[in-house]
């Protein structure tokens, strides 16, 4: 019993058995209880009727008036029953066997028997009547009282009792083949059915073995009939098979994008050293060579400094409240905004701020947001024309701060804008160009908003892109 097809079938099958035998047993003592009362009943009444009769014959002193013997006779063949009539000391008189000419006649009956009946009434038992009968019997009896008082004696009514065990035989035999014919059709009907309801772990378990083999295409069949817990097994099945696939697609693009980077500068940095080493660069060019080399090996170390800051963020998933403190935004924009001044005066950049005059206080990590705003500003420098308009602007509403990065320039595709965030994206796929970038800035940026649980995005249009993002306002 491995399978769950197996384990559900047998304990159906379990349960129906227990059942079957649970109703045969209890059916059978109901039936069997019914009948006893039945036979005891009838006995009873046949009994009373003999007392009554050979109370009124006994009138004349004796029970051998023909009339009298002539009922009795009856009276044992409409009940079915064999009757035995006693005198006061318990001594046989007539058995309805053979009236005339009986074998029991002068059998005595134990006093305590008729001490019994005579105090009692009546008495009712099942057994054997020694020296009568040797077969079970219902037994019934009752006094024969004169219309005086008077008891003159008693009547035994008795039955086999295998009669009524025939009739429970029967009854048992025909309950025994309903039983088989009802668990052959429940196997039949409970084995289709746990089938039918197995089959979607099956497909489970075999899109499951698919996908660890690789198959990253593999997924359930949702059926209609399907339980509708089994269709939201099935569905969240599938929602995980989908995220796992997007996520080793995402690894494997990762693992691409940067065996791709770090080829280059190290390819670089082994063919100068190389170079230097053998002679093939004279001693008089190493220098600038080797000035090279330290800028790749710079290029190196922030790329690898920034692959930590993202595991770090994702590991944390949100900036704990312990690492935010209460600053002021436009005292952080303008501080990284002077960072800059070398590279926009020799670009010859026209610089547009528009901040509140008042401080735009919030509380986030300090850090953090000025790594937002400085790679921001680094891209807008970056890709902003010689002589081009570089901006900053600063404005509050709804509990939030808004503030937005724009510069002049090429106008990035509307195709290209919902990807400008992912790593390694870049929008010149040859990556000929702005070797200092990495394609990862702006998916830190995005990063380290979402960490501080507000937004950022972007439009770009008419020569002009602009980047928003949003941080809490506190008083």
């Amino acid at each position: 019993m491995k399978t769950t097809y197996s384990r559900i079938f047998v304990a159906a099958m379990v349960v129906l058995l227990l059942s079957l035998l649970c109703v045969g047993f209890f059916l059978r003592t109901l039936l069997e209880d019914y009948l006893d009362d039945s036979a005891f009943d009838r006995l009873s009444g046949d009994a009373k009727v003999i007392s009554q009769l050979a109370a009124a014959y006994y009138t004349d002193g004796s029970m051998s008036n023909i009339d009298f013997l002539i009922n009795v006779d009856i009276a044992g063949e409409v009940s079915d029953a064999d009757l035995v009539i006693c005198d006061s000391g318990g001594k046989i008189l007539l058995c309805s066997e053979d009236l005339m000419d009986c074998p029991h006649k002068g059998l005595v009956v134990s006093k305590d028997y008729l001490d019994n009946v005579t105090q009692n009434g009546s008495a009712q038992a099942t057994g054997v009547i020694q020296g009568l009968y040797e077969d079970s019997r219902y037994v019934c009896a009752v006094p024969i009282r004169l219309p005086d008082g008077t008891m003159q004696g008693i009547v035994i009514v008795s039955q086999p009792l295998a009669d009524n065990q025939a009739i429970l035989g029967k009854m048992t035999e025909i309950f025994l083949i309903a039983s088989l014919f009802v668990t052959a059709v429940s196997v039949l009907v409970i084995g289709l059915y746990v089938k039918r309801q197995s089959l979607p772990l099956r497909d489970m378990t075999r899109a499951a073995r698919a996908f660890g083999h690789g198959n990253l295409e593999a997924r359930v069949e949702q059926k209609d009939y399907y339980p509708r817990d089994i269709r939201e097994m099935v569905l969240a099945f599938n929602n995980m098979a989908s995220s796992l696939q997007k996520s080793e697609y995402q690894r494997q693009e990762f693992v691409a994008n940067v065996s791709h980077e770090l080829k280059t500068p190290m390819t670089t940095i082994g063919g100068y050293i190389d170079g230097i080493l053998d002679g093939t660069i004279p001693p008089e060019r190493s220098r600038n060579y080797m000035q090279i080399v330290s800028d790749e090996t710079k290029r190196l170390s922030r790329l690898v400094r920034s692959m930590l800051d993202i595991s770090q963020l994702q590991t944390e998933s949100g900036i704990p409240e312990e690492k935010k403190t209460r600053f002021d935004l436009e005292e952080v924009a303008g501080q990284m905004l002077i960072t800059f001044e070398q590279k926009i005066t020799a670009k010859g950049l026209e610089v547009e701020v528009d901040m509140p005059e008042h401080p735009v206080c919030t509380f986030a990590n300090a850090d953090y947001v000025s790594q937002v705003i400085y790679n921001l500003l680094d891209n807008a420098v970056k890709f902003c024309p010689t002589g081009g308009v570089l901006g900053l602007k600063m404005k509050e509403g709804g509990g939030k701060a808004y503030i937005s990065i724009y510069n002049d320039g090429q106008t990035i595709p509307p195709e290209e804008l919902p990807l400008v965030f992912d790593r390694f994206h870049k929008i010149d796929k040859s990556r000929s160009e702005n070797r200092d970038g990495w394609g990862l800035g702006l998916y830190i940026v995005k990063t380290i908003v979402c960490a501080h649980g507000e937004n950022i995005s972007v439009t770009s249009r008419d020569g002009r892109t602009e980047f928003t993002f949003t941080m809490p306002l506190v008083i």
